[in-house]
């Protein structure tokens, strides 16, 4: 007897249909193999077997000893993950007469088992859900953890179940199970400027808090350096704070990862705020870009929409940094594998910091750098030329005087406040990039567009002109120096950037100049 499941298999953000045919047919004798999975299965999935056996006994039903083949279609597709242990369970039990369920092919049916028959939670759900309304099926049944993660999907019924018995039982008809709702608009309202800090809570750094107010305006990437206890992780940490809220677009962007991540909390349905990420400097290349066997997102695709915090960039090691540069530029990363190649989106703010140098102490206003002559150069270098040029705000941070961290200072500007000066710069910039696609902010704009809205009068050209000269600029920081100042100019509602706006811009290159880290 044959029946057919219908199952799904996660290629990048995306999913696609994986047809699972059980076929039965005699009975084998004791010790002869009786159950076989072809079409490019994994270990987990060959291993399935066992959990499979376990379950169906454990759940009441008789474990037949008949030749069993089960294969996942399209055969020359990849199938990875314990996943399809609950489609592979039904099927059985219905080519074996155990179980009769006629409309089983128009359900998507995806579910780990446990050797009790309780089902565990899945990884990508929500992109799962996406393909199965894309395909018309009734319905979706997968683990009860992941079901108000798939319900975001509207005009789709998920059904949430415990336990391969319960799964059983609900397509047989003997109990009822109401599909999961969600209300879509009020899980993305919930929380989405819900914060524990704020930037009320930063001692002076104004110069530091306007950089920052910049970057999040035209969504650019800054280096911080500094001595330790500057500030530089507090500020950082900061920034989701005054970036604009998720859109519907983005959240759904956003979860997709998180969900393929196998990272989203079974509490949460949709992710409403933007995803700041601080992974340790010890990290892997894989872990920061993505990949692996099976390709799965790495790092800068976690902090799509969002924030990725590299603390101490000089500790981390230069590959894992010089395979970001594509990315920050592309806004994506492809990786390629024999045979699948993937595109994870990658569209981050690159928030860095670093010691001015190994000791901690060069440029400190009370204690002396100890580093020998030369060392600061060569610590600089640890990152390279290249890197340095796609981060558009370049900040050095100095100590907060303690008269300042005791004193009795005005309540300094809290995040909202500044949010909202935040919010309209990018609602100007979102008219301007209205009809171009992948286009939000000014920190995205191709070259092309830099020479249409970037456009600088005389004195200010001279002035780049000089700048470009003395600090040796490339063609890339020309480039993101007109977009800070694009920026700057929105902030101050100005139609046309003028000679401040450069000037300001030019100033945030503080790593370009000649002078910065000699030694006395």
């Amino acid at each position: 007897m044959l029946v057919r499941t219908f199952a799904s298999a996660v290629e990048g953000v995306d999913a696609r249909c994986i047809t699972v045919e059980v076929n039965s047919g005699g009975f084998v004798a004791e010790g002869k193999p009786w159950y076989n999975v072809v079409g490019l299965p994994d270990s987990a999935i060959r291993e399935g077997s066992y959990r499979v056996e376990a379950a169906v006994v454990n759940s009441g039903f008789q474990n037949k000893r008949m030749k069993i083949v089960i294969n996942l279609a399209p055969a020359d597709v990849r199938k990875e993950g314990a996943a399809y242990d609950l489609p592979v369970a039904l099927g059985y039990l219905n080519a074996t007469d155990q179980i009769a369920v006629k409309d089983l092919s128009e359900y998507m049916i995806m579910g780990e088992l446990s050797l009790s028959g309780e089902l565990r939670p899945i990884k990508g759900a929500l992109p799962i859900a996406i393909q199965a309304r894309a395909k018309g099926y009734k319905g979706f049944i997968l683990p009860l953890e992941n079901a108000r993660e798939a319900a975001i999907v509207s005009d789709l019924s998920v059904y949430g179940v415990k336990s391969l018995r319960e799964a059983i039982d609900f397509l047989t008809g003997e109990i009822k199970l109401e599909p999961v709702e969600v209300n879509t608009r009020e899980e993305f309202f919930k929380d989405r400027t819900c914060f524990d800090v704020d930037f009320s809570d930063v001692r002076g750094q104004e110069n530091i808090k306007r950089a920052m107010t910049i970057a999040a305006a035209g969504g650019h990437n800054v280096i911080l350096i500094g001595p330790p206890g500057a500030g530089k992780t507090m500020l950082a940490r900061r920034l989701p704070t005054i970036l604009p809220p998720l859109d519907l677009r983005e959240a759904l962007e956003t979860t997709k990862i998180h969900s393929v991540a196998g990272i989203l909390p079974a509490s949460t349905a949709l992710i409403t705020t933007r995803p700041f990420r601080a992974p340790h400097h010890t990290i892997s290349d894989v872990a920061l870009v993505g990949g692996g066997s099976y390709p799965s997102p790495g790092e800068i695709s976690l902090s799509h929409n969002g924030v990725l915090f590299l603390d101490e960039l000089p500790e981390f090691k230069r590959s894992a940094l010089e395979v970001m540069r594509q990315p920050m530029e592309e806004r994506r990363i492809i990786i390629s594998r024999a045979k699948i190649t993937v595109d994870f989106p990658a569209s981050f703010m690159l928030i860095a910091s670093m010691n001015p140098c190994p000791c901690g102490y060069f440029n400190h206003p009370t204690r002396d750098c100890t580093c020998p002559p030369g060392t600061v150069k060569r610590y600089l270098s640890k990152i390279s030329g290249p890197l340095l040029d796609r981060i558009d705000l370049q900040v050095e941070v100095t100590p907060v005087p303690l008269e300042k961290l005791a004193g009795r200072e005005p309540d300094s500007e809290t995040s909202e406040v500044i949010a909202k000066r935040v919010v309209t710069a990018r609602k100007v910039q979102a008219l301007r990039y209205a009809d171009q696609t992948g286009i939000y902010c000014n920190a995205q704009m191709p070259s092309r567009l830099v020479r249409e809205w970037c456009v600088i009068d005389a004195e200010s050209s001279q002035l780049l002109k000089n700048a470009m000269e003395k600090l040796q600029l490339s063609a890339r920081a020309y480039d993101r120096i007109l977009k800070v100042s694009r920026t700057i100019a929105d902030l101050e509602n100005c139609e046309h950037i003028n000679s401040q706006h450069l000037a300001e811009a030019i100033n945030f290159r503080g790593l370009d100049r000649a002078s910065w880290g000699e030694q006395g």
